[in-house]
């Protein structure tokens, strides 16, 4: 069976159309293989207005809807979720370039979102706030705020739509979707999923959803009209340069997901056992191509020599290959051609700075001369400075020494970006300094754990040049909502606030 053809009987399974995917003029191509799997319909400008128009016209009548009864509509998703997980799980696989259990953990993350909805659909808390006059209440109330635009990258192809759309859902407004133009597959599976579940409700609007295949105009279609009140967007951070100014030109609210530069810090007192097992998943997981991928490693002079050399041995012996025809491979390919060329041009920058690089060579696969398997990278630096300032997805790590923990703890702050963070270390003071206004500057900042694997219950988004966005847990939902303050007098008096006096005969 060729690679189209399983793609063909996971989209039929999952309730895609097969016209969506097999008549369109966008080629789709795998990265495990180079092929191309499906061709898809671009979406029109005309299409894309009507698709804005139908989730404008649901809002009115979906912001009338109880949110417990929104959240209703979030559970049967994840139910079909649930039922999916395998076949969509594959088909992030096939269409991203995961291994199979993080393909599978992807909609995993995606059932948690809507767990995490349901129970919030009830806990839309607003505040009873004291009033400085007499015989008056004040409150604070939250509404819906409109429809919602939903960028999202390649290498979270489900994950990232699931941590909006189940919030934005259940807090009243509806969703329009354009993914990365590399995998809309899994885009159009997800699609087909929720409109199976709001089959099983009555009363559920049409055009509550909507997905928009296509490059940069599908975009810029959603950051331009003024009926999306809200664009979630995940990319570089030179894609948030433009929608973050567009955004704001017609006051909409935006919430910028953008570039990591994320570091971790290993001290003498580290567990080194944990540290390697942590700092392998977090550099070369994902082939390097999460957001919270670490890219910047910090160890200290005492233990630096015998800690790269343990590192080395871990990079030598990954196993690298399609997760499809081999089971225990634990690294797919880049996501295509453009990706290996971009890590080979900063590989040979790093060079010219005097770094001195382990791996980084591409790994031949004779079955799949169109794809790009790659060793990681490990890079010894002197110093933090040319490509060590910016973020290159592909799973290079950079390795430098440190003599003191402050030198350290500055020298993962001097970089533009501020997504996620890490330390290794049993040591309580510099545990606790890492965690301190004085430490990490990031978004996020984790102790004996890697940079990335964030859960949904936390607030997940960075700050700098990261965006300042946050998205999935916490008290993210009230981004997706607008804030209503109330006062109501029940007296007969009208006292004015500030003692202000306003006599009239």
């Amino acid at each position: 069976m060729t690679l189209a053809n399983d793609v063909d009987l996971l989209l039929q399974d999952l309730g895609v159309p097969r016209h969506l995917y097999s008549q369109g003029s966008r080629a789709v191509r795998s990265p495990l293989t180079g092929e191309t799997i499906a061709r898809v319909l671009d979406a029109t400008v005309s299409s894309a207005t009507e698709a804005i128009a139908r989730a404008q016209h649901a809002f009115l009548e979906w912001r009338t809807i109880p949110a417990p009864q929104r959240g209703e509509l979030v559970r049967v998703l994840g139910n079909e979720l649930r039922s999916a997980k395998t076949a969509l799980g594959r088909l992030v696989t096939i269409e991203a370039g995961k291994i199979l259990s993080e393909g599978q953990g992807e909609v995993q993350e995606m059932i948690d979102i809507c767990d995490f909805a349901v129970g919030l659909s009830r806990q839309l808390y607003g505040l009873t706030i004291a009033s400085e006059r007499p015989n008056h209440r004040m409150m604070e109330q939250w509404h819906p705020l409109g429809p919602v635009g939903i960028i999202t990258s390649f290498n979270f192809p489900v994950a990232v739509w699931s941590w909006n759309a189940a919030l934005a859902l259940v807090c009243g407004n509806p969703v329009i979707w354009k993914p990365s133009e590399k995998t809309p597959l899994t885009a159009l599976a997800v699609q087909a999923l929720f409109e199976r579940a709001a089959a099983k409700l009555d009363g559920i609007p049409a055009g509550l959803s909507a997905v928009l295949i296509g490059g940069r105009d599908a975009g810029e279609l959603l950051v331009d009209d003024p009926r999306v009140a809200l664009v979630s967007a995940t990319g570089s951070i030179a894609m948030g340069r433009m929608v973050g100014p567009r955004l704001a030109a017609r006051f909409a609210r935006s919430i910028l997901e953008l570039g990591g530069n994320n570091a971790s810090i290993v001290c003498p007192s580290a567990d080194l056992d944990l540290a390697v097992r942590a700092i392998a998943f977090a550099a070369i997981g994902t082939a390097g191509q999460r957001c919270t991928s670490l890219r910047r490693l910090f160890v200290h002079y005492s233990i630096y020599d015998a800690f790269v050399g343990r590192l080395k041995q871990v990079y030598a012996s990954v196993r690298i290959g399609n997760p499809l025809a081999k089971d225990d491979v634990l690294v797919g390919p880049l996501i295509d051609e453009m990706a290996f060329q971009k890590m080979q041009e900063t590989l040979a920058e790093a060079r010219t700075f005097g770094g001195i690089v382990f791996g980084g060579a591409r790994v031949e696969e004779k079955q799949d001369p169109a794809a790009y398997y790659v060793t990681p990278a490990l890079v010894e630096m002197p110093a933090q400075t040319g490509p060590v300032l910016r973020e290159t997805f592909a799973p290079i790590l950079y390795v430098m020494k440190y003599s003191e923990f402050d030198e350290a703890l500055a020298l993962h702050n001097d970089v533009p970006q501020g997504l996620s963070s890490s330390i290794f270390s049993t040591n309580m003071h510099e545990v606790e300094k890492f965690l301190s206004a004085r430490g990490s500057d990031c978004g996020i900042a984790n102790v004996n754990i890697g940079p990335s694997g964030a859960e949904i219950g936390g607030a997940f988004g960075g700050e700098k040049e990261t965006g300042g966005g946050r998205e999935a847990g916490s008290d993210s939902w009230k981004a997706y909502m607008r804030r209503v303050t109330s006062t109501i007098n029940f007296g007969h008096d009208l006292p004015l606030a500030q003692g202000v006096r306003f006599d009239i005969d």
